[in-house]
């Protein structure tokens, strides 16, 4: 599953394709790695307006998961939307869309090493978004040091790899919504309709454009 990603675009133009409102991120710098539990730009529904702010990549885990555990790191991506823990957060006022330049998934190297395999639209790294959702002010342990916090979160949707990632990563790919049309959808299909976002790319669509560094700031 993708668990590191890269954003390499301007606020400016994630508002312009996204036509958001507000934009809560002040002066946003340029995230060449984004990591699990790091804070990052969503766009999201919020009050009836559509805002770019910032939240900690990883929704609350199941209960199941947290048995005999002292933290929370969270999920970073969800694909059994019928589960009842993903089901209350499906509405479209917890739907997100998440922008990034390119993803990364480990390919395993006949030593067993892992190494970080970059995807993007093209070599250009063009401005494309993940399906996701996010929650408000959720409190929680996230590390042990940090002690209780109450911040908000959020996940990206994931689905069957296409021809391109599952070379890589058979199991699965983020849901990724690269045209205008898409990212209204992504923020306002009905709770009965957003399964219809869960679908890989066409093959051909990606491309692999970095491989075997931790982050992608678009040197290739």
């Amino acid at each position: 599953m993708c668990n590191r990603y890269s954003l390499i675009a301007g606020q400016e133009a994630i508002r312009d394709l996204t036509d958001a409102m507000d934009d809560l991120t002040g002066n946003l710098p340029l995230m060449p790695a984004i990591h699990p539990d790091t804070a990052a730009p969503i766009v999201r529904n919020n009050g009836g307006r559509r805002e770019l702010a910032l939240a900690r990549w990883g929704m609350p885990s199941p209960s199941f998961v947290l048995v005999g555990k002292k933290t929370d790191a969270g999920v970073t991506n969800l694909r059994n939307l019928s589960s009842s823990h993903w089901k209350r957060w499906l509405g479209v006022e917890h739907r997100c869309v998440v922008p990034f330049t390119s993803f990364s998934e480990y390919r395993t190297t006949a030593e067993g090493k892992k190494v970080p395999v970059w995807f993007a639209l093209d070599e250009s790294r063009p401005l494309s978004f993940f399906a996701g959702v996010w929650v408000s002010q959720w409190r929680s342990v996230r590390k042990v040091k940090e002690g209780e916090v109450s911040a908000d979160l959020f996940g990206f949707l994931t689905t069957d790899a296409n021809k391109e990632v599952s070379k890589v990563h058979p199991k699965a790919m983020p849901v990724i919504l690269t045209k205008r049309d898409e990212i209204v959808d992504g923020l306002t299909l009905s709770f009965d309709q957003v399964t219809k976002l869960q679908r890989p790319l066409p093959d051909g669509t990606l491309k692999i454009v970095a491989e075997g560094d931790i982050k992608d700031g678009g040197q290739s």
